[in-house]
């Protein structure tokens, strides 16, 4: 039989072992960093290749975000949405990039409470940005090739306003959720089960499951109304030729979907789970180079995307008006 010690100590291990599953999830782990002046050789390459990711997502993005401004054929309903992801995408490469460098790689001492929280928030802002701004190219998408003939009146300027408002509005609320209840608490015993629900359950439903399982149903309802377009109207050559623009643009933005699930997915996955930090830290910078992907999916693909690209990278555009240009 248990006497009070004993019972009073098993307690005590117990509490002690669930603590130290889940402070990586509470970002309050006791991480000890040495100031270092020879820092190893393995160190510094992985610092090269991070920053190099950085500059190459800041330059993508900015390219994106230029053309779309400044070419006059680029400013339709489906761009805008695109330039507004293009803006969250280059942030991540300004802001979340950085931080999460320091916090993964830094040698020195930091306020390790705040600089988390901090890098918390803007990841999670943008993130589900992100996928908050790929819900609303699905319905654009959805409108275009499902119902073609009342796309321009559903999908107007001024609903695209809004679904860019809704976006950034979502994103800011659901990282102000995430971040606030650990914000008035200075460590992590006293809210740690509440972190992890709120972190590791509410925030992942919210900001990628409910809404990936929304686009996936839409890319489906696409695909095969436009299988079925496709075969009505093969004997029709320019509503075979719209027909095959549009199908292009659909599977463009398909698989800008898949890739963001194959970048985002493991991050979402593990964070219900007591693994490493250092795992986290991995597959976190697997999703954060989902930003530096987009815009090589767009190139590829759009050959308008690629001209445009040309002509700025090769500064054609600073020595004349080109706004007006015929990029296709």
């Amino acid at each position: 039989m248990l006497t009070k010690s004993d019972l009073f100590l098993l307690i005590m291990v117990t509490v002690v072992t669930v603590n130290e599953t889940l402070s990586p999830f509470c970002f309050e782990a006791d991480f000890s960093y040495k100031l270092t002046t020879t820092p190893s050789v393995a160190c510094i390459m992985v610092y090269a290749f991070l920053t190099l990711l950085s500059l190459v997502t800041v330059c993508g993005n900015l390219l994106v975000v230029i053309s779309i401004v400044y070419f006059k054929q680029l400013h339709t309903p489906t761009n805008t949405l695109i330039l507004s992801l293009a803006v969250a995408d280059l942030l991540v490469g300004i802001l979340v990039f950085p931080l999460s460098m320091a916090f993964s790689l830094s040698s020195c001492t930091y306020n390790e409470s705040l600089f988390c929280k901090v890098r918390d928030s803007f990841d999670i802002l943008f993130s589900t940005c992100s996928i908050m701004h790929l819900c609303c190219i699905s319905v654009d998408r959805y409108y275009a090739v499902c119902q073609p003939l009342t796309y321009r009146s559903k999908i107007s300027r001024h609903v695209v306003a809004i679904m860019i408002a809704v976006s950034w509005g979502v994103s800011a609320l659901v990282s102000i959720g995430v971040t606030i209840p650990r914000m008035s608490h200075d460590g992590c015993v006293d809210l740690c089960f509440l972190d992890v629900i709120t972190a590791n359950i509410i925030g992942p439903i919210l900001s990628f499951y409910f809404p990936v399982v929304i686009m996936l149903c839409i890319y489906l309802k696409i695909f095969l109304v436009a299988q079925r377009q496709a075969r009505s109207i093969q004997s029709i050559k320019s509503g075979a030729t719209a027909s095959k623009m549009e199908r292009k643009a659909t599977k463009t933005l398909a698989i800008v979907l898949g890739v963001f699930l194959f970048c985002w997915s493991p991050f979402f996955l593990c964070i219900f789970f007591s693994i490493p930090v250092s795992v986290i830290e991995t597959v976190n910078w697997l999703a954060l180079s989902n930003s530096t992907l987009n815009p090589f999916i767009y190139a590829f693909f759009y050959t308008w995307f690629r001209s445009a690209f040309k002509m700025i990278a090769s500064g054609k555009i600073f020595f004349g008006d080109y706004c007006n240009f015929k990029l296709h």
